[in-house]
Formats: C-alpha cells, structure tokens, sequence
C-alpha cells in the first residue's frame, strides 16, 4: 500500500449521507464478471440485515463482510501506484487493499446511520510489516475508548489493544486530524483537502466503474 496523500487546496466537501444507487448489472459484468455482480448485490442486503441492529452487530456485521474479500495492493489490481476504490469496485473485483477496506466499512456504517462524529479513518504504520496502513475507529464518544475496525487483524479490538498501531493522521467526511489512535488529537484542516478522499467521492457520486484490464 503506497502512503501517497496529495493535498489540494479545496474546501468544498461531498458529504456520504446515503448509499448509491447499483450500478447497472450490465456494465459490471463486463467489467468484472458475473461473479462481481452477485458480491455487490450482497452489499444493500447486508445493510437491509443489519439496520435497526445495535452498533456491536453493526460494527461486527460490516467488519466480517468486508474482510471476506481479499487484500492485494493497487499496483496488481488497477496497475497504477495508488487508487481509492470505490465500494462497487472493490466489491466488483473482489479484493484491494487497506484503504479500500476501510473506505468501504466506514461508508457503510454512515449508510446505516452511525454519526460521522463517532467514526474516523486513520492511517497509521503496521510495526509487523513496516508498512503504512488505513483502518477505520468507532467511538461513542470523544472521550469513550475506541473500537478498531482492520482487515489485518480480522477481530474488533479497543485501540488500547493494538500497540502493533502507530497513528500518523485521521479523517472522517469533514475534518482532518493529527491524532492519536485512542481519540482527540490536534484539528489541521478540513478532509476535503484530502484529494484522493475528494476524487474517491466525486467517483462515488457519478457512479464511476474502472475496469481493471485498463
């Protein structure tokens, strides 16, 4: 997974209030199979299971799905250094990488009604593998520990757990910070300056579907 964040200047928002309407099943076959077509349908029905549940089966709902699909970095599955899928790709091809897993897990769970106070994505360097990471952290409260949701670690875990975690920055759909992974942290922008963040949503909002073969 690349660690490659440009900033841009921008301040205009795409704030993730609901899900987007399925892409046509035509066009996702032909770009990733019949195969493709059966994963993303599992998406809007995961969400009809699970909303009305309480946040523990919610959080554990959407952590399990997701982390059904298999981790491979960008470079082997749309052959450029660093790409934001969007869910309906991820779920198209069937695997990506961490940013794609968290992005996936942390528009699903505002789609089901969890406050975008509560959830914030985080990018932090994995110790084991010496790497830079993406995972998405749900709080009750600014006060109250964090749960964190990974695809490496597959189990839910307070982030007090995690010491294999070192925090860089975290996002959400407004605001940007220099955290640390158990919550708080200093305030230095707005996410909208985040421009693969940006370029993810705009994606999201059209309904844009890359082909992998591309």
């Amino acid at each position: 997974m690349a660690f490659v964040v440009a900033l841009t200047l921008g301040s205009s928002g795409f704030p993730v209030d609901a899900l987007p309407r399925l892409p046509p099943r035509q066009q996702v076959e032909t770009l990733y199979g019949a195969n493709g077509w059966q994963r993303i349908q599992q998406w809007p029905a995961l969400m009809d299971r699970l909303q009305g549940r309480s946040i523990e089966v919610k959080l554990a709902g959407v952590n399990d799905f997701f982390n059904q699909l298999r981790f491979v970095d960008d470079i082997d599955v749309w052959h450029v250094k660093d790409y934001w899928a969007t869910p309906f790709e991820f779920l198209g091809v069937g695997a990506g990488d961490c940013e794609d897993f968290a992005m996936a897990k942390y528009l699903t769970l505002r789609e089901l009604g969890v406050s975008d106070d509560q959830l914030r994505l985080h990018y932090v360097k994995y110790i084991p593998y010496d790497q830079f990471h993406m995972v998405v952290t749900w709080a009750a409260s600014p006060t109250s520990p964090p749960i964190v949701l990974d695809n490496i670690v597959k189990t839910l875990e307070p982030a007090s757990k995690r010491k294999d975690l070192v925090p860089i920055y975290s996002f959400n759909g407004s605001h940007l910070w220099i955290s640390k992974l158990s919550g708080g942290g200093r305030e230095v922008g707005e996410s909208s300056r985040l421009s693969l963040w940006q370029s993810w949503q705009q994606r999201l909002d059209s309904g844009t579907l890359r082909n992998p073969r591309d």
